[in-house]
């Protein structure tokens, strides 16, 4: 007669809403990070502007590609905001290579957010979104419609001036958006305002100035910045309203919603 071996306790498995908690921790870290580092470190970049773009400047060959991986990285990473790059672009490389330049490290960026939130705080936004009925009917309705309306989804998203762009990676990459139509309507929303602040910029840097110091010490130039930074933020405030109403009438209850 063999002797009985203790009962060994059961495994204990894992807590869904406790591992849902942490997940959403790390999301709430990034958020914040993402918020509080871009503007602190924005009005650093402007006030260097000179220096940097000389350096940038006696790199001819590669000082452009070493913008767009620069770009790349501390949007992807949320350390510097998207306009202050884009101005530095526009000042340093005109508008021919600046828009190109900016939209290069902004596909970057957006690849780096994209990978980032995916590994911190994809599933347990998804098993959060997937407790509330809501939000899942919402998030259905805008990308899960195929390619072209999510391309269309997110370029309408990427346009309005007020859509931080680390933080509008941190919320599309963690509810789903595909990697194709999330890169492409990326780049396509982020056009239209790239483009205006690489113009602003170039604007300003083919009057001679050294930097942006200097161009506002010349008498009557602070009102033409100010003209022209008032323009673009009037074009871009239409830009954005026009996108805020398409995405409207996709969510649900709205016109074209299928």
């Amino acid at each position: 007669m063999g002797t009985s071996s203790p009962t060994e306790p059961a495994p204990t498995l894992p807590d869904p809403v406790a591992i849902e908690r942490k997940g959403l921790a790390g999301t709430w870290i990034l958020g914040a990070a993402w918020t509080a580092l871009p503007a602190l470190l924005g009005f650093w970049l402007l006030a260097r502007i000179g220096p940097i773009s000389e350096w940038l400047a006696s790199h001819p060959g590669e000082g452009i590609w070493i913008y767009v991986g620069l770009f790349a990285l501390s949007a992807g990473f949320g350390l510097l905001p998207t306009y202050a790059q884009s101005i530095l672009g526009g000042w340093v490389f005109g508008l021919a290579a600046g828009v190109p330049a900016a939209l290069g490290g902004f596909a970057g960026g957006a690849v780096i957010g994209f990978l980032i939130t995916r590994l911190v705080a994809k599933q347990s936004l998804e098993t959060a979104i997937a407790r509330h009925p809501r939000a899942s009917v919402i998030r259905e309705s805008l990308i899960g419609h195929g390619f072209g309306r999510t391309v269309l989804v997110v370029a309408l998203l990427r346009m309005p001036p007020n859509s931080p762009f680390a933080l509008s990676n941190l919320v599309m990459a963690a509810t789903g958006v595909r990697f194709a139509p999330f890169i492409l309507g990326t780049v396509i929303g982020m056009t239209p305002r790239t483009a205006l602040a690489v113009w602003l910029a170039h604007s300003a840097a083919a009057t001679g100035a050294a930097d942006i110091q200097g161009f506002l010490q010349e008498p009557g130039r602070g009102w033409i910045l100010a003209v022209g930074v008032v323009s673009m933020l009037v074009v871009v405030a239409i830009i954005g309203a026009m996108a805020k109403a398409a995405l409207a009438r996709l969510s649900p209850g709205g016109r074209g919603h299928a």
